[in-house]
């Protein structure tokens, strides 16, 4: 089974109308202000840098439904999930260990690293047109390991890996938690490699380079859009799959969505609960089939395509294969 992780939490949109945040972020141990620091809404286009006293301002409205990353250079990252009641922060920051991955720097697990970059470059950046535009432009920083006993790759890096797609002009930093792709058969001899699961969390920032009028650019990005998870998350919102392109199958069989699907409202304000009977087959425009099974009771969704927890949503097939390639920011569409 395939599934692609990224890491974000869902927040109480309780304004409708853009909020100003401000903050300083200093070192714990000096009290010294941090400059160029980066202060970001995570898979988001929305950030900035602190200036020379460590300040910063950035400003926000209810489509943003992530965490705030706060990241330094040889600095532990902190994430904030509830700057909504807050208008000032304070952020103290910490020296980061150098213990990470130590273990594996100088370890011999029997393929080189060409070999590695190649498994890294096609699970974590994806093999579809767009995903085949990108070129991951600080590959030098990545740590990659492969256990031969267990047949899973692991990578993860120092600093965030850099990331530009030229077919969706996004260039995107992507801070590596946690990266795991386990193959039920992996040869290089005879280029055999047999998927079975791949996991990749981490914090991200899109910056945006496109000129708004280009139309290739935006006639890209829809194309992406529409039939992605972010898509079919907000067309599950809006409870309205068909006029979205959607059809659910059961045991074969095309069935009323609503009959396997429940969206109920929450206690809390712009956030529903999704919750399935059973595994589905999705079928968009008749052409992209997946399935969605959920390992969990319920699950929270938002009309922006946020949904928690991401651990036991487990998607499979054309949403399954996703990869990072594939994706747009989640505040993507947001300012029509």
């Amino acid at each position: 089974m395939t599934n692609r992780l990224v890491l974000f939490l869902l927040l109480i949109p309780t304004f409708v109308f853009s909020q100003t945040l401000t903050g300083k972020v200093i070192d714990k141990v000096t009290r010294e202000p941090l400059e160029t620091a980066s202060v970001y809404f995570d898979h988001t286009t929305i950030g900035t840098t602190t200036d020379e006293n460590g300040e910063f301002s950035i400003t926000y409205n209810d489509a943003v439904q992530s965490n705030l990353v706060i990241s330094f250079l040889g600095y532990q990252k902190v994430l904030i999930s509830n700057y909504r009641t807050k208008e000032y922060i304070k952020i103290e920051l910490e020296a980061a260990t150098n213990t990470l991955d130590e273990v594996f720097v100088n370890f011999d697990d029997a393929l080189t690293r060409q070999q590695k970059l190649k498994l890294f470059r096609k699970e974590f950046l994806g093999t579809s047109r767009f995903a085949n535009s990108c070129r991951i432009l600080n590959e030098e920083n990545l740590i990659l390991y492969y256990d031969g006993e267990n047949k899973t790759l692991y990578a993860s890096s120092e600093v965030p890996i850099k990331v530009k797609n030229k077919a969706l002009q996004y260039q995107i930093e992507f801070d590596i938690i946690d990266f795991e792709a386990s193959y039920r058969d992996l040869d290089f001899e005879d280029q055999s490699f047999v998927l079975n699961s791949v996991t990749y969390i981490g914090t991200s920032f899109y910056k945006d380079l496109a000129d708004k009028k280009n139309g290739r650019v935006n006639r890209n990005r829809n194309r992406v859009y529409r039939g992605s998870v972010q898509h079919f998350i907000r067309a599950l919102y809006k409870e309205d799959l068909l006029n979205n392109g959607y059809q659910i199958f059961n045991d074969r069989k095309e069935v009323e969505a609503w009959d396997f699907i429940n969206i109920l409202d929450s206690d809390m304000l712009g956030i529903k609960e999704l919750h399935l009977k059973t595994k589905v087959t999705i079928l968009y425009k008749k052409t992209r089939q997946s399935t969605m099974e959920l390992k969990t009771d319920r699950v929270f969704i938002d009309a922006y395509g946020n949904y928690a927890p991401i651990i036991g949503v487990y998607f499979t097939g054309y949403l399954g294969d996703q990869r990072l390639g594939d994706t747009l920011p989640s505040d993507f569409g947001l300012e029509k």
